[in-house]
């Protein structure tokens, strides 16, 4: 007997071949049947006019905290989603190195959150086995990242590594992917993956090539550093020998709207040259991360403390101001070009602030009456340089660009903001992709969108024998309405849970049922199978 029967429902396989009328049967945790499936089971379900999809992946996400604060994982289960992939852009919560947790904690916290208990790991493995403990509801993979290797191994110097720190680098780094990470994540445009060099990080690399592990990368630059940091990326795989996953690609900045097609070019010459390049993409017109990123690179050497130093200092506040006035030869000023009026705060530490949530910088400094500059440095001094926000910089032709190229997959890049207002993203992405790019403009077929969401990152990311609807690979799936499937979440209410999405199956269980979380949690932590060629 069967432990489940899908019947009658739209077979979206995940190729991106056609789709077709079917069942699809279910034992032990594996799909084991497709097509007339007439077994007797413990449990069928009519999914009559419903398409019968294998589970989203969310291939690029700050969930790292959040998977276990909220191991059920509704959030990403509402909408279709079955694994995540942490550790991006370089943030991480390990490895964790006595004497330089608080820098780490306060480096990462705006992003991936912060916990109300002591964070019980070090290396990467043994977060990775904390993890898997937990017993999410969901799958869960990581990279290993680079801005949490830098900080454990020489802090927030900003120098290039000895010999002798880089090795210690590259032992971190092995730990993590003979633990299973997938790879390796780097964050160019946060101190310190900003005080990196191309050479450096491509003689880091080597340990990566070893494994046949993925680098992934926030660039250094998305504005009007765009095309030289997608070849510099570029270069640092090409030199070793890796293959390359481009980040949440975009053209930041009004002055660089249209590049993103440029950038798309420099990813085809490379793939031409025989390198392996990809990227991701969300759907959405506006970002979010910190308010950190805004200031120039200088500010951050030391960690978010020395920042909130400079910030008391007049001399270096003058600087500060000075600086953001103008655009940057060597880094991405993005408020010169797209004003502080985009730049709204989501989330904050203290109640006293927590009215500022979902206003823009601008209107928080009229209020105040001093100027742009001065409000964002004494909103980050009065919560301890925590403060994210959502950054209104992209157009959506660039977006819509970037979706339809057929070598970009679509993620969230969704932050774990735990007060205010979240991007929208964090709860609206996938369904998204089909309300507007499937429905609404046409952009994607229904058989590629599935595509983009399912096999596609399980193959760049190599996350075993699912993301297809086959016998004898995982039964994580996910059924839906293609008609009615709709992002409810907005800017102004973004904790809206989708609609459309009726039932989701991870590892053969029925985790969510008619909408509505069934408490299961048979969600795994994901290890890649690298073969070491040394």
């Amino acid at each position: 007997m069967l432990d489940l029967v899908l019947k009658n429902g739209k077979i979206v396989d995940g190729s991106g071949n056609p789709w077709y009328r079917g069942d699809v049967g279910v034992k032990n945790g594996l799909i084991v049947a497709v097509g007339s499936v007439d077994q007797e089971a413990q449990s069928v379900i009519d999914v009559s006019r419903q398409v019968v999809s294998p589970g989203f992946i969310d291939g690029h996400c700050h969930s790292d905290l959040m998977i276990l604060d909220h191991p059920h994982s509704e959030i990403k289960l509402q909408q279709g989603v079955t694994t995540e992939v942490v550790g991006n852009c370089g943030l991480a919560p390990a490895p964790l190195v006595r004497g330089r947790t608080e820098q780490l904690q306060a480096y990462v916290q705006p992003v991936v959150g912060s916990t109300e208990w002591k964070w019980p790991w070090q290396t990467v493995g043994e977060y990775m086995d904390y993890v898997s403990r937990s017993q999410p509801s969901e799958h869960i993979a990581t990279y290993v990242a680079h801005g949490a290797l830098r900080i454990a191994v020489m802090g927030f110097d900003n120098r290039p590594a000895t010999q002798r720190e880089l090795e210690q680098m590259k032992r971190l780094l092995e730990e993590g992917l003979r633990s299973g990470a997938i790879g390796l994540s780097i964050g160019l445009l946060y101190a310190p993956g900003s005080y990196t060099s191309r050479e450096e990080l491509a003689e880091l690399c080597s340990v990566l090539q070893k494994y046949n592990g993925l680098l992934s990368t926030h660039i250094r630059g998305e504005g009007n550093n765009l095309l030289p940091s997608v070849a510099e990326v570029i270069w640092i795989a090409e030199r070793s020998g890796v293959s390359l996953h481009i980040s949440h690609l975009k053209a930041a900045g009004r002055i660089n709207w249209g590049k993103a097609l440029e950038a798309l070019e420099l990813v085809e010459a490379a793939r031409a040259r025989g390198t392996d390049v990809t990227v991701d993409v969300y759907p959405y017109a506006a970002g979010s991360t910190t308010l950190t990123t805004i200031l120039p690179p200088w500010v951050l050497e030391g960690g978010i403390e020395s920042a909130l130093a400079a910030f008391r200092d007049p001399g270096q506040r003058a600087r500060i101001k000075e600086e953001l006035s103008h655009e940057q030869d060597t880094w991405d000023n993005l408020v010169c070009s797209t004003g502080w009026d985009s730049v709204i705060v989501s989330s904050v530490r203290t109640a006293a602030n927590a009215g500022l949530e979902g206003k823009p910088i601008s209107e928080i400094a009229e209020a105040r009456c001093i100027h742009a500059v001065d409000c964002m440095m004494d909103l980050l001094l009065e919560e301890s340089g925590q403060v994210a926000i959502v950054y209104f910089h992209m157009s959506d032709d660039d977006v819509t660009q970037v979706i339809g190229y057929e070598k970009s997959l679509i993620a969230s890049d969704s932050l774990y903001c735990q007060t205010g207002k979240p991007h929208p993203r964090t709860y609206g992405t996938f369904p998204r992709v089909f309300a507007r790019y499937v429905r609404e403009k046409r952009v994607l077929s229904l058989e590629q969108a599935v595509r983009k969401l399912t096999s596609f990152p399980v193959q760049r990311f190599k996350l075993g024998k699912r993301g297809l609807i086959v016998p004898g690979y995982a039964a994580d799936l996910t059924v839906f309405d293609p008609d009615a499937i709709q992002d409810t979440a907005t800017f102004g209410d973004p904790r809206q849970y989708p609609t459309g999405i009726s039932h989701v199956i991870v590892a053969g269980e029925l985790t969510l049922a008619n909408g509505k979380h069934t408490h299961k949690r048979e969600g795994q932590l994901i290890r890649a199978q690298h073969c070491c060629t040394h």
